[in-house]
């Protein structure tokens, strides 16, 4: 029979557990069949999970299914808790995306692919919740091809199979050529382009009714291969855990041969095979003194567990997850990581470092974590991946420690790296103690974490030497200069050192390793950098503009706007510290109707570097934990020489030279665009303007830097030069602010939608109206007031609010809302660009008079009209989706054999 390790994925309430239910109903291995809802699942058995009704912990499930033996490993589908899935990952040899049939792609289904892609796991995707409402299959398989790969096919039996075999041809050459020989596609060819994540096979039905899921496991059966394994031992761990009676138990999948009861395990040989230097008080030999397969919360005890086993081992003590033992080697740091830093509240009462050594238990089954005791501030910091999981967290040192602990607020995860090359010294030498090395920190791609490697000559210095410097660069987490963050993206090179023949010590070329790297960050320019969310938001079209203003406003950026039915897609990028909780502000402009999916996408440069380092005040040079001088010695002592002065101390030297700093261009040249716009409707009102000349003189119109014509170029000149005072009264002038005033009941009195609206109901149209000016503001980011009369309410005091992105004056007793825009117009006039919205011809005469410029609310509306169809027009991705045609394949695979 196939042995098989089968991961379960899915974004948070797709229906995963509930699939994983049905399969080991179906399959036999359990006798009553489960509800979330009703708090009875086999494999959610923690409380928590049971309450809140989410996995939180990765679980395992043994059941055979025909001609098959399956470990199922059910993950969280919570995005806080991504980092257990991603453990999961790397043990897995095929893998089942769950779909929700209502919701579709969703944000974090689209991380989840990308980690799927990356850890090279074939997939089987399963479409539950079809039972609800009418859903199209063809809709969603559009979907899923067009959001995750051309790969995904609907596999089910109603499916015309002469169809569908030639489309499954279409994504291997060989097949291809097999197909047209034959007129078959193979099992075996399509297992094959499964394994090889070609294609994807779909299928359709409700995990709750257990529509479509034996199907869905016939399929899984049929097409999937049986791993193969090599005879020597190898084991990946990928958990660390504790069972009832607090026995430390150790995940892993045997790779490689087998394990027994009472076999030595050791990690020396995965570090020999690494090649790093040996550090003898980091190897550890200890026996396996059990070896459990666990199913749900039961378990049995085995004497050995064979290759393609996942099994959990207790009496190992210092495993850690990722570790690799024998043929393995361990696994590099998870792609999801925390973004967010808590301070743990600690009872009056607590023993603090006790508590700090309980948690160490916690960090051991939960490495994100990273539990970090901060000496200045004598507190315990973690790092979490959100609001859901210090909930978690809190619950579950409450029932672990009975100990009552409270988080403070979360505070953003920062990084540092470089942006020019740079070499650092470090020097180490008190008294009987030497040693010295150069390092070139080079800033890295993003994205590409931290890289060692050495290009010195064992000449200069020894091969041990340098694999200890290595070890000393990889064995712990560097800090910057800006903020005392950890470093990233950046590749460093041990180029130089030295060591004494006599006094030189392993501890030595540690010190003078952590210096040097310090040493560089000091001379080199240092950027900051942020987490970013990858977000995807999906609104009514009439909230566009104020869904663009905002996202602007948080320093994010958005692809070309996607229009489906009545509803918008933006999709981009914004920072963490930003968007944090947009997703309650999304769902108040939208009256329930938005949704927004948002994924980690990595670290950039901080959008507000200043007011971080203001906020943070970080003193590099008074990190006793990480010092950036060296020390020296003379006349038998040693003495501190600081960062700046190293140069003119240190014994070899430098390797890389000095860049020359870069001329500066005198003049450059920006291209300005701006939207047409019909705000200048007012210049063709030429009676207009001759009453108004006639009676004040000639008109000096002010038009306002939002509206300026299309294309308009304008040359900044250096500082100095003979233009330079012009472009300063310039810079100036363009400092004004765009203001546009609305007289609301004039505007709402003359739309004709609005009017036939304000006659059922007056309230209405002034919603109506606000919401249509929000989104207008949204796109034209000016400062935009909306005047009410209240002139004849009795003892009207006034009011002014703020909707959204836009101002609403309610005007006083007496006070029309033509007064109220004179007053305004006169005192902004001459400073601001002032545009007023409004149809009476005399309000329109006195406000040119103040300065301002004015617009009819024909005018508006065909400007708000113009900027609907603009949208469209500019962010609307018109490209036609291509399409791979038989016939297409056939004319290249011809050109072929005649070549």
């Amino acid at each position: 029979m196939k042995k098989l390790i089968i991961g379960i994925l899915a974004h948070v309430d797709a229906g995963k557990t509930t699939l994983s239910e049905s399969m080991l109903y179906l399959s036999g291995s359990i006798r009553k069949l489960g509800r979330v809802d009703h708090k009875d699942t086999f494999l959610d058995t923690y409380e928590l999970e049971r309450a809140r009704g989410i996995t939180i912990f990765s679980k395992q499930a043994e059941f055979t299914f025909k001609n098959m033996e399956v470990t199922l490993l059910d993950t969280p589908g919570h995005v806080d808790f991504s980092a257990e899935m991603e453990r999961t990952l790397q043990v897995l040899d095929y893998a089942i995306l769950v779909i929700s049939g209502t919701d579709g792609v969703q944000g974090h289904t689209q991380t989840l692919w990308k980690l799927l892609k990356t850890y090279h796991i074939p997939t089987f995707l399963f479409v539950n919740k079809m039972d609800i409402g009418e859903i199209s299959r063809d809709a969603i398989i559009e979907e899923l091809k067009t959001r995750l790969g051309d790969g995904c096919f609907d596999f089910d039996k109603e499916q015309d199979n002469e169809v569908l075999m030639e489309g499954l041809a279409m994504y291997d050459e060989a097949v291809l050529e097999h197909y047209l020989e034959t007129g078959k596609v193979e099992k075996q060819e399509i297992a094959q382009m499964i394994a090889q994540r070609k294609i994807f096979p779909c299928y359709f039905g409700s995990a709750l009714k257990l529509d479509g899921v034996e199907a869905f496991l016939e399929c899984v059966e049929l097409y999937t291969k049986q791993p193969e394994f090599l005879g020597k031992f190898g084991a990946k761990i990928f958990k660390i855990t504790r069972d009832e009676q607090d026995n430390r138990l150790t995940y892993m999948k045997i790779t490689g041969g087998s394990i027994k009861v009472k076999d030595l395990l050791t990690n020396q040989f995965e570090k020999n095979r690494n090649g790093k230097q040996i550090d003898r008080a980091s190897i550890w030999e200890e026996k396996a003194d059990q070896i459990r397969i666990y199913s749900g919360t039961r378990y049995e005890t085995i004497d050995e567990a064979k290759a393609g086993t996942i099994c959990a081992i207790t009496g190992l003590s210092k495993t850690f997850s990722g570790e690799g033992l024998g043929t393995e080697a361990t696994s590099s740091m998870p792609i999801l990581e925390p973004v967010l830093t808590y301070r743990i509240i600690l009872p009056p009462e607590c023993d603090v470092h006790g508590t700090l050594l309980k948690l160490r238990e916690l960090e051991e089954e939960e490495p994100n974590l990273n539990i970090v005791w901060n000496e200045r501030l004598k507190e315990i910091h973690v790092q979490l991946m959100g609001e859901v999981q210090s909930e978690i967290l809190k619950s579950l040192i409450q029932d672990r420690f009975d100990l009552q602990v409270e988080f403070g607020e979360g505070n953003i995860v920062y990084k540092e790296t470089i942006s020019e090359a740079v070499e650092g010294v470090g020097h180490f030498e008190p008294l009987r103690h030497y040693a010295e090395v150069h390092l070139v920190l080079e800033p890295g791609e993003q994205g590409s974490g931290m890289q060692f490697s050495s290009s010195c000559s064992e000449d200069m210095l020894d091969r041990n030497w340098q694999r200890l410097v290595l070890t000393h660069l990889e064995e712990k987490e560097h800090f910057g200069v800006l903020t005392g963050s950890p470093i990233t993206d950046m590749k460093i090179t041990l180029v130089a050192g030295r060591a004494h023949q006599k006094h030189t010590e392993g501890g030595d070329f540690r010190q003078a390793t952590y210096r040097a790297i310090r040493q560089g960050l000091k001379k080199t320019n240092s950027v900051l950098l942020e987490p970013y969310y990858s977000y995807r938001l999906e609104i009514p079209s009439v909230s566009v503009g104020r869904a663009m203003s905002d996202i602007q406003k948080m320093y994010g950026t958005f692809l070309p706007l996607e229009i489906e039915g009545e509803s918008s897609i933006l999709e981009g990028y914004a920072p963490v510290a930003t968007m944090w909780n947009y997703s309650s502000e999304v769902t108040a402009y939208t009256k329930g109707e938005g949704r927004l999916f948002c994924t980690l996408k990595g670290y950039e440069p901080c959008h507000n570097t200043e007011e971080v380092l203001d906020l943070i005040q970080y003193d590099s040079e008074n990190d006793l934990e990480n010092p950036t001088g060296s020390v020296f010695c003379t006349h038998g002592a040693g003495f501190i020489v600081s960062w700046d002065k190293v140069q003119d101390y240190m014994h070899l030297d430098s390797v890389l030279k000095t860049k020359e700093p870069e001329v500066e261009q005198p003049e450059q040249k920006v291209m300005t665009r701006t939207q047409p716009s019909s705000l200048d409707s007012w210049q063709n009102d030429k009676e207009l303007e001759a009453i108004f000349t006639r009676t004040f003189g000639p008109i000096k119109r002010k038009l306002s830097n939002s509206y300026q014509s299309l294309g308009h170029e304008k040359t900044i000149a250096a500082p100095g030069s003979s233009n330079d005072k012009s472009n300063k009264k310039v810079a100036e002038k363009e400092k004004a602010k765009d203001y546009l005033l609305v007289d609301g009941y004039n505007i709402i009195f003359d739309w004709d939608e609005l009017k036939e609206l304000a006659k059922i109901n007056l309230e209405a149209a002034r919603n109506k109206l606000m919401d249509i000016l929000c989104n207008y503001q949204g796109f034209k980011q000016c400062i935009l007031i909306l005047i009410f009369d209240a002139y004849k309410v009795k003892g009207n005091i006034g009011d002014t609010l703020n909707y959204n992105n836009i101002h609403v004056v309610y005007t006083k007793e007496a006070e029309t809302a033509d007064m109220y825009i004179e007053k305004v117009t006169f005192d902004i006039g001459r400073k601001h660009n002032v545009m007023v919205a409004t149809s009476d011809a005399l309000e329109q005469i006195i406000i040119m008079g103040h300065g301002a410029s004015r617009i009819s609310a024909n005018g508006l509306k065909e400007e708000i009209e113009q900027m609907n169809q603009l949208i469209r027009r500019d962010y609307l991705d018109k490209l036609p989706k291509g399409r791979n045609y038989l016939s297409e394949k056939l004319v290249k695979l011809e050109e072929k054999f005649e070549s």
